[in-house]
């Protein structure tokens, strides 16, 4: 690997621009310390049909949620007030706070609530697995309803604050497969369509009639209290533009400066740096299983014996300090961490192995299409790296340059390849994410999965029992016997888990720490 260096693989000229030299970038509406603008694509508005994380961070500023995870990982009633279980454990009741009211005036009902959390169901992986155990969802009046379970699941207010986001009943009820065409949620800001240019800006402007919870806000739970007019999203692919204009004030918070110019932003006093998630980033290499040859075992396999962390991590990273080696299927430093059949990730590659299972595999010769992210520095540079290697084992790989947002749009094609599908894609996650096998990632129920459509009965059956474990010690024990059994069906393969410290100019205040990577949520900052 000496061919790929961390300074070949960088753009060329990736060194800090001066404030003085930075581009002058025109903004529609500035809002000076009232409107705060952040580099992002927002990929999709529906973040039931999306499972990005621009997605998610649109939902969570126009969304709410019935519970909220703190900044330790921690559930939390949002916009519940009081919730209780029986005594057998089989009925749940919730009733939701006052002052809940959508961007259209109308309020928020059970109503509105009980749709939302069935078409959650129908598509997020750990909603699936809850909605097995649910019996029915019933409303008991306009605010109190109740979920009634089959037999005992501990992990009801562990999902239902994540990534349930509550919609009108007109956009909940709209098909889980069929993107929802008009965005009207409940949460501290509302989308301004009018200002909105898709591909370049998005505008969020704060919600005046939004009653927040009186709790100190914590993490994505508390009292949201936006202190701002205006939130824009600026569509900023090049790393060096994002990185010189929040140099210059034209952006206030980059989420993904490249980690090799973090010793040089650190002396420069218009920026700071600072590290929102207490976990870590988890490179995925992600395979197409509808498709040869990526349909055999062998064959992922073989991509497992090719891929050596240190080689992407030193490349991507630079600094040993941000990054780590890790085996573990579920991420590490993490309470799932485990080291059952992990002996693969320690090796140099195996080129010889790799050309073995290929060819018990079936691989034929024909061209592997790997999409690759070029928004997304990590992506793009570990993109390079599996091309190369994979043409050393003798695969002809075709690799596809594309920003985020068509990557994205691309991958949801189940599309032979050679007819504008693919064959992998590169992309990273958040650790916290990685830890439960309830994941969308980690699951593998074929088509009515996540990107990749993954097949695996064993896997899937283990996930259950995880999930029906009464005990942390309990579902460790299961974690063991789901790492074992992925490792040998390679549903993906990891290139390697960091820390990304976020970039921002130094009058931005109030950013707080959240249970995901790469964003913030943008209640409780302003601007000096």
């Amino acid at each position: 690997m000496s061919s790929f260096t961390r300074r070949t693989i960088m753009q060329s000229g990736l060194a800090l621009a001066s404030s003085a030299a930075a581009p002058r970038i025109a903004f529609a509406q500035r809002g000076g310390g009232k409107t705060i603008r952040t580099v992002g694509d927002i990929t999709s508005y529906d973040p039931v049909v999306s499972a990005t994380y621009s997605s998610h961070y649109h939902a969570t500023m126009v969304y709410d949620t019935l519970f909220a995870y703190d900044s330790q990982y921690v559930p939390r009633p949002q916009m519940v007030d009081k919730f209780a279980v029986s005594d057998d454990k089989l009925t749940w009741t919730f009733e939701l706070r006052d002052g809940l009211k959508f961007h259209d005036g109308t309020l928020v009902s059970t109503a509105d609530v009980i749709p939302s959390i069935r078409r959650w169901g129908a598509r997020d992986g750990a909603g699936q697995v809850m909605m097995k155990y649910v019996k029915e969802i019933s409303a008991k009046d306009a605010k109190t309803f109740t979920i009634q379970l089959k037999d005992h699941f501990g992990l009801v207010i562990d999902l239902l604050g994540k990534n349930c986001f509550i919609m009108r009943k007109k956009e909940a009820e709209t098909d889980p497969a069929q993107k929802i065409d008009t965005v009207i949620g409940s949460g501290p800001f509302r989308l301004n369509l009018g200002e909105t240019k898709p591909g370049t800006q998005y505008v969020y402007d704060k919600f005046a009639d939004y009653v927040p919870r009186k709790e100190a806000p914590d993490g994505l739970a508390g009292g949201k209290v936006v202190k701002v007019d205006r939130v824009i999203y600026v569509n900023m692919p090049d790393a060096q533009t994002a990185v010189a204009a929040v140099q210059a004030g034209e952006i206030d918070f980059y989420g993904g400066p490249p980690l090799d110019l973090l010793d040089q932003l650190s002396h420069d006093r218009n920026v700071k740096l600072q590290v929102l998630y207490a976990g870590a980033n988890v490179g995925i290499i992600r395979f197409n299983f509808l498709h040869a040859p990526f349909d055999s075992v062998k064959c992922r396999q073989a991509i497992l014996n090719l891929v050596n962390q240190t080689d992407y991590l030193k490349a991507i990273i630079g600094n040993p300090k941000y990054y780590k080696i890790c085996g573990s299927y579920f991420g590490c430093d993490v309470p799932m961490e485990n080291d059952a059949n992990t002996s693969w990730f320690k090796a140099a590659p195996n080129y010889d192995r790799a050309k073995q299972l290929l060819k018990e595999g079936g691989y034929d010769g024909r061209p592997v299409i790997l999409l690759q992210q070029t928004s997304y520095p990590p992506a793009k540079i570990a993109a390079e790296i599996l091309a190369d290697q994979m043409r050393r084992a003798g695969i002809d790989v075709r690799m596809e340059p594309m920003d985020g947002a068509a990557m994205w749009a691309r991958s949801a094609s189940k599309a032979p390849p050679e007819q504008g599908g693919w064959h992998m894609f590169i992309t990273s996650a958040a650790s916290t994410d990685a830890d439960s096998p309830l994941w969308i990632c980690h699951r593998t129920n074929g088509e009515k999965g996540w990107l990749g459509w993954p097949t695996d009965a064993r896997n899937e059956e283990l996930t259950t029992e995880w999930a029906l474990g009464e005990t942390v010690e309990q579902r460790k024990k299961i974690a063991r016997e789901i790492q074992e059994n992925a490792w040998n069906f390679v549903p993906y393969v990891w290139y390697g888990q960091w820390v990304q410290p976020v970039l921002m100019h130094a009058n931005l205040n109030g950013v707080l720490s959240t249970p995901f990577a790469w964003s913030a949520p943008w209640w409780n900052a302003e601007k000096a």
